[in-house]
């Protein structure tokens, strides 16, 4: 009985997050935030890597809901969920060839890199890198220079803001931005 109470606040806390519920929504994110920092803290990333990827995951989630492709089966199954998909992402990140150049690795982190991807994310990561490779250079100028600034160049959001004369929010919304018209063409582009 206990557990159908739990898996029943689940299901709440979905159907609030597909309703754009603002405090459900900030109580998930606030709660969950650390788990995922710590996450990439101990594996070679920085607070910067943290909040990007955290915000690309939570967004994922969010998505996934919205779209029905995630039932929680337990008490923690969102939580979990949201951490496994920031776990792949940072995953993908490491593996990056750019992240590789100018990152050296502690053993934890070449132990973490060693575990076996989810099934869900192997053979389609190619794929999608074609498909990213190909919307990137439909991007506007801007964006093409700050996400190559960012992702490639590994510049922080505080030395991108000072180079561009802007705030440091102002950057992360504008690379929130481009990330979304980058989604947005490759999304258009498969169908």
């Amino acid at each position: 009985m206990r557990e159908a109470h739990k898996t029943n606040h689940q299901l709440q806390l979905v159907e609030a997050i597909k309703a754009n519920d603002q405090i459900a929504l900030k109580q998930f994110y606030m709660s969950n935030y650390h788990k995922i920092e710590a996450l990439v803290l101990k594996n070679s990333g920085s607070v910067d890597h943290a909040k990007d990827l955290y915000q690309d995951s939570f967004i994922a989630v969010w998505k996934n809901l919205k779209a029905n492709k995630f039932e929680p089966k337990n008490e923690t199954a969102l939580q979990g969920y949201l951490y496994q998909i920031a776990k792949n992402k940072w995953m993908d990140v490491l593996r990056s060839s750019t992240f590789k150049k100018t990152n050296g690795f502690t053993d934890e982190t070449l132990a973490f890199l060693k575990e076996e991807p989810k099934d869900e994310y192997k053979g389609a990561n190619e794929d999608k890198l074609k498909a990213t490779m190909n919307a990137f250079k439909n991007l506007g100028q801007p964006c093409k220079q700050l996400l190559t600034n960012f992702y490639y160049e590994k510049k922080s959001l505080k030395i991108i803001a000072s180079e561009l004369q802007l705030e440091e929010a102002s950057v992360r919304n504008k690379k929130y931005r481009c990330m979304e018209k980058l989604r947005s063409i490759v999304l258009s582009s498969k169908s």
